[in-house]
């Protein structure tokens, strides 16, 4: 009875000592999820449901931090308590300070390793860090990153020891002054530009692997022959054989092996099941890797058959198609910014919220715009059948800084080398995490001509990289005759003034009907919106007689279109959501009813 008894009284002390030292920074508007954030309990669920192991450990929670000039040794002490996986600018890192290109930040914490894990190669995750970034295990250097958005990892096995382990690790971040691509990330924020994000901004975790190990999956379907190739990256290049079965259900539908690094190949059933966003149909497999017909390592992951294309109709204009068939690609413009975590959704049910309004909204795709999203971001599309359209994040110098900084070659920047190579290189790890994901319809590599270099060559790699997506080459940017698209953007309402009758002709960005409900606003002053309404009334009046002029053009060209926003973000009101996700700013069925008109207008 002692024992039943003072387990939770232990857990409960422990907690209450956690929320002690914890707290939200600032006094700026949060989500209902902020209110139940715990310390020792933050973002609980396993990181990466597309390359699933059944060991792992969570090390989100409270680490120590400091912030240093840049260059600067190793702290003697440090400031304080951040939440991790929450940067030092979000008011949920409990800290709430600016870094900025002089200074770096550092994070440290101890960790212990299940005695069950012994004999086990241990690897440390991290879903993302922006941007430079260090790391220490027991004062050992294991490894060093460039890039905000892509997740990394080091073998650790040969530093720990038993016990206590410390990690520490080091970040530093430019935002706008520097020639790494961050978003919309600036000093000093402002309109359309944003609060940086400097140090870790999603999970850190443990996984215990074996010497040998599955590192990397890679699934490409392809429903006209009806087969699934599954390629399977390991730590080591030997004979080690790979097996892979899918299943539907308790089923399995299709399976094969292979051994020195090749493909699987499998023939997959005449009556396969399509993924669409009407039916967002997922296959269960299992990857295993055997070594003398032992198992040595597996990971569950799963896959969709849908083929993404483009198709001209009856009327010469070019359409996207997906299955083979027609689709009109109809979404919210989506940055992915919080008032409380800024880049960091405060738990995965508010992740999960964003997309779930924008399916009820009745859409059937998602732009997400110059940012990458966490990888269960992705599954939830997966899941609920929300085609996505991912931006490469912009980068190289500020928004205000293109004309002085930079020279130009007819429309595009002549950028730096060390620019082009940052860009280049995190454009393919982009494209390479991504690239299971079934709901991945479309890649931008520019947006609006921020720093949009060498167009027509960046449009021919990833076209060339990754052939079973379309590729939208400049979203509203400087437009060249390559990729499969021309993207316009018109605000506020939606206007076809070019046609391409070689590529599909979308419209990227209109909308930004504006909204300010008070006590639903970051700043108090310089709200704005492209246009400006006093009630869900008026708004969703306005957002109808768009949809109404947005479906005759239809009918002339356009094949998709993007409504700028699912959400408010900062100083901009033209969401369709308040920025604390407490209030829908619209007529939620009025609006429904419209866009399911537009997601279906080419339906035959």
């Amino acid at each position: 009875m002692k024992k039943a008894f003072l387990t939770p009284m232990l857990l409960f002390l422990v907690t209450s000592t956690l929320w002690s030292q914890w707290k939200p920074a600032g006094d700026k508007i949060k989500t209902p999820w902020a209110e139940q954030i715990n310390p020792s309990n933050v973002l609980p669920e396993y990181p990466r449901p597309i390359m699933e192991r059944k060991e792992w450990k969570n090390l989100n929670g409270l680490w120590q931090y400091a912030i240093t000039s840049k260059g600067k040794a190793q702290p003697d002490n440090y400031e304080g308590d951040i939440l991790v996986p929450f940067a030092v600018e979000f008011s949920l890192s409990g800290v709430g300070k600016l870094v900025g290109e002089q200074q770096e930040v550092w994070h440290q914490r101890s960790f212990t390793i299940p005695s069950s894990w012994n004999g086990k190669n241990i690897l440390l995750h991290f879903g993302a860090v922006d941007w430079e970034t260090d790391v220490w295990v027991n004062d050992v250097k294991v490894g060093q990153h460039t890039g905000g958005f892509t997740p990394f990892y080091f073998d650790i096995t040969s530093v720990l020891k038993k016990g206590e382990n410390t990690v520490m690790v080091k970040v530093w971040d430019p935002s706008d002054r520097g020639e790494q691509p961050r978003g919309k990330q600036v000093e000093h924020p402002g309109g359309i530009w944003y609060t940086p994000v400097t140090g870790i901004w999603q999970t850190v975790w443990l996984e215990p692997v074996p010497e040998n190990y599955i590192s990397h999956i890679k699934t490409a379907p392809d429903i006209d022959q009806k087969k699934l190739i599954v390629e399977v990256e390991t730590a080591q290049k030997n004979t080690d054989k790979i097996e892979v079965k899918v299943r539907d259900g308790k089923n399995t539908i299709a399976s094969g092996s292979a051994i020195h690094g090749l493909p699987v190949e499998m023939k997959m059933p005449e009556n396969m099941k399509l993924w669409s966003p009407d039916s967002p149909f997922l296959y269960d497999m299992t990857i295993t890797l055997y070594r003398n017909g032992k198992v040595i390592d597996q990971v569950n992951s799963y896959t969709a058959m849908r083929k993404y294309s483009t198709h001209r109709d009856g009327k010469g204009i070019v359409r996207f198609q997906l299955n083979n068939k027609d689709i009109f690609h109809f979404g919210p413009l989506d940055q992915g910014w919080w008032p409380d975590g800024l880049y960091t959704a405060p738990s995965d049910e508010a992740l999960l919220y964003d997309l779930i309004k924008t399916k009820e909204f009745g859409f059937n795709m998602v732009r997400k715009h110059v940012k990458v999203e966490p990888a269960r971001w992705y599954t939830h599309c997966d899941r609920l059948g929300l085609i996505v359209w991912q931006d490469m994040p912009n980068g190289g110098r500020g928004p205000a800084q293109w004309q002085t900084h930079q020279y130009y070659d007819g429309a595009d920047a002549i950028r730096s080398a060390a620019s082009e190579a940052n860009y280049r290189k995190e454009w393919k790890e982009i494209i390479d995490f991504l690239y299971s994901y079934p709901s991945i319809g479309v890649w931008v590599p520019f947006n609006e001509a921020w720093g949009q270099f060498k167009t027509p060559e960046i449009a021919a790699w990833t076209k060339q990289y990754d052939p079973t997506r379309l590729v939208n080459p400049a979203s509203g940017g400087n437009h060249y005759l390559c990729g499969d698209i021309l993207d316009l953007h018109n605000y506020p309402g939606p206007d076809l003034f070019l046609y391409d009758a070689q590529r599909a002709t979308v419209l990227g960005e209109y909308g930004g009907i504006g909204y300010v409900i008070k006590d639903h606003l970051w700043t108090q002053d310089k709200n704005w919106g492209y246009v400006q309404f006093n009630s869900p009334e008026e708004v969703t009046t306005e957002y109808i007689k768009y949809i109404d002029q947005l479906m005759e053009l239809i009918n002339r060209g356009f094949s998709a279109a993007v409504y700028t926003q699912i959400t408010d973000v900062e100083e901009e009101v033209n969401g369709l959501i308040t920025y604390d996700r407490k209030q829908i700013k619209v007529i939620e069925q009025k609006v429904k009813e419209a866009n399911l008109k537009i997601s279906h207008s080419l339906d035959r």
